[in-house]
């Protein structure tokens, strides 16, 4: 069965998930924008083997540990979509502008397409493409039990902001509502950041879908 916990990083209080099998007890971090030493503690606690770093997009905030994850645990990021990239490569001067430490330029191991899945001691996660937030985010399904994780797609009672470089309102709300909104309403998701929710009470309650 999977499991996942939430563990808050960085200022921003940025929801990263550690996601594991408990029978293999295999496990990978997504989004994991910072606080290197909390999440490692975290790993260790959970006595999970960390294979895999998931991104859902370029945000200092949801990426600033993955490059030296992947060196103490030599594992691969995969993840986001390749629209992103101008994000990585911007990485110092978002350290600069969000006043975070210096982190070196660093690129995932494996860019992600809408028809590429992930996978973790057996489960398959399909992954689907939604710009707006940035043009290279993608969000991250579990349809055999139903959860999501959708980054700064969508919140509880709200969306994500379109107003950092390459944002746009209107794709953002066409992701929503094409690839999130045509979802059962009993899928939960985790978000990047606040308390998680359900598309259904997206669906009816959130005011900016409404």
């Amino acid at each position: 069965m999977l499991r996942y916990q939430l563990i808050q990083v960085t200022s921003f209080q940025q929801n990263c998930s550690l996601l594991w099998c408990d029978e293999s007890m295999d496990a990978v971090l997504i989004d994991p924008g910072g606080d290197l030493d909390k999440l490692a503690r975290a790993i260790e606690s959970a006595g999970v083997k960390l294979k895999e770093i998931w991104l859902t997009h370029g945000h200092l905030d949801h990426v600033g540990a993955s490059g030296l994850l992947r060196e103490r645990y030599k594992i691969p990021v995969i993840g986001p979509h390749r629209d992103d990239q101008f994000l990585f490569d911007a990485i110092p001067l978002q350290c600069q502008m969000f006043g975070f430490d210096h982190i070196e330029i660093f690129y995932p191991d494996r860019w992600l397409d809408e028809s590429d899945s992930l996978q973790l001691s057996g489960y398959s996660f399909s992954v689907l493409h939604t710009p707006g937030h940035t043009p290279g985010h993608i969000v991250i399904v579990d349809a055999n039990q139903k959860q999501l994780w959708v980054g700064d797609v969508l919140f509880n009672g709200a969306i994500g902001r379109t107003d950092f470089p390459r944002g746009d309102h209107q794709q953002l709300i066409s992701s929503i509502k094409n690839k999130l909104l045509v979802l059962d309403d009993d899928y939960q998701f985790v978000p990047g950041h606040g308390p998680e929710s359900t598309i259904g009470e997206e669906r009816v309650h959130n005011p900016f879908l409404t």
